[in-house]
């Protein structure tokens, strides 16, 4: 219903536009063709006129011969009468036969001021187009008087609304076939919308995140939209299969240390408690709510809005720094970010435990902060052999442990990673070094400082 109310619209708009366009370009060819026609009009009863005028100086009895001022013009008679100084007919054209042409005050103002003037005026039931012109105050009887010559406008007036019967079917028929070329070329764009709407209903009742919508084989805006869809759903199954492998992970993490919960509190209910026990309880208590720690907030992280606070990297590796003797700090400038402070501490401790884990024991740990250009980096690395490049790519998964399978959620990293991407940069591995690379973070005041103390070093007073 959507199309067709599209196509629906579509056609009524290309309709309204074309015939709107023909009547505005036909009501302004008809202007131009009846002003067209009326001068040429007018023009011809003003040679007319001076012809007669000049026969009325030439050869004045010829003004009173019979036919002598018939004439036509284009196929149309034209009528004449010429009058003395005090609008009396002195002779008039066989045509009008016992007709007179009416004396308006146009002829009056002629004899009376000696300028030449149009009208139109009516004759019966037709109109006319009339022209007087002032006759010389020589030659005849009818010197100082005028003559009037008059064409009827019935083959003018008849042209013109030929003209605008022909402009208006020329608009209906072009607003037809625009119409229909619309229609036309909607039918055949809207039809692979049709299909793609229609596999994206059956992919929503079957629910398989392994279906694609069908591309068109043209490359246009529609063959684009269904490239982009098949992206988005190929995402949201990599999305959902990571949501599931999760679950899994998730689930078997969990199953470990419920089973041993459980084993050892039968055991707890059938023999008593024993202070090995109590220790293996706790232990196991301290590793679900390790998890459960872990998994809100990599929740939360991965939830979380960007972040809005300036945090200065080197102040928490410092205080990074005081908490362990054994981290050694390399944060000589101070280096902000637009970040999350706690998100960004939760980090770098998990960085930290990391090292410690997988470290030489009573080894030292290298805490580094630096910034380069727009980018800020904290790296930690330890005295061990670090990861292979195999290892380092997968080292921010999440539940991956390493070959050596060590004691932890396998969180830690994941986390560190998604702390990242949150504020908008990467975490990494290369060997036995971690790195965060952040957005780096530059106070306006320092920049304009820093230009003025260069300034000065450049030009010394």
């Amino acid at each position: 219903m959507r199309a067709r109310s599209l196509q629906a619209r579509a056609v009524v708009a290309a309709v309204l536009a074309v015939a709107l366009a023909l009547l505005v370009a036909g009501a302004g060819v008809d202007l131009l063709v009846a002003r067209h026609l009326r001068r040429s009009l007018d023009s011809s009863l003003r040679q007319r006129a001076i012809a007669v005028a000049q026969l009325s100086v030439s050869a004045p009895a010829l003004l009173t011969a019979p036919g002598a001022l018939d004439a036509s013009i284009g196929g149309t008679q034209v009528a004449v009468e010429v009058l003395d100084a005090k609008g009396r007919i002195v002779a008039r054209s066989l045509s009008l036969g016992g007709s007179l042409l009416p004396v308006t005050g146009a002829v009056r103002a002629s004899i009376r001021d000696g300028r030449s003037r149009y009208a139109t005026v009516t004759l019966g039931e037709q109109q006319l187009r009339l022209y007087a012109a002032p006759l010389a105050r020589v030659g005849g009887s009818a010197a100082g008087g005028a003559v009037v010559v008059a064409a009827p406008t019935d083959d003018l007036e008849a042209t013109v609304r030929t003209l605008r019967i022909v402009t208006l079917l020329s608009a209906v028929l072009a607003a037809a076939l625009g119409g229909a070329a619309v229609a036309f070329l909607t039918r055949r764009a809207l039809r692979p919308l049709g299909r793609l709407a229609g596999a994206a209903a059956t992919i929503e009742r079957s629910g398989d995140p392994r279906a694609r919508l069908p591309e068109p084989a043209t490359d246009d805006e529609v063959a684009r939209l269904a490239a982009t869809l098949n992206g988005m759903l190929a995402s949201l199954e990599r999305a959902r299969e990571s949501e599931r492998r999760f679950l899994a992970d998730a689930s078997h993490e969990l199953r470990t240390p419920l089973t041993a919960l459980r084993g050892n509190v039968a055991y707890l209910a059938r023999h008593g408690a024993t202070p090995e026990l109590v220790a293996e309880l706790a232990q196991d208590a301290e590793r679900l709510s390790r998890l459960a720690d872990d998994l809100l907030a990599l929740s939360r992280e991965e939830a979380a809005q960007h972040p809005t606070e300036e945090v200065r990297l080197d102040e928490l590796a410092r205080a990074a720094a005081d908490a362990d003797p054994r981290v050694v700090v390399d944060a000589s400038a101070p280096v902000r970010v637009r970040g999350d402070r706690e998100a960004l501490a939760r980090a770098l401790a998990n960085l930290l435990e990391n090292a410690h884990r997988h470290g030489p024991a009573g080894g030292p740990i290298a805490l580094s902060v630096e910034q380069d250009g727009a980018t800020a980096r904290l790296s930690v690395a330890d005295a061990g052999t670090g990861l292979s490049s195999e290892e380092a790519e997968q080292a921010f998964a999440r539940f991956w442990r390493g070959a050596a399978n060590v004691p932890g959620s396998g969180l830690g990293l994941a986390i560190v990673r998604a702390t990242a991407e949150r504020h908008g940069g990467r975490a990494g591995a290369a060997g036995s070094r971690f790195t965060i690379e952040l957005p780096a973070l530059t106070p306006l005041s320092e920049t304009v400082a820093t230009t003025h103390d260069e300034s000065h070093r450049k030009d010394p007073p």
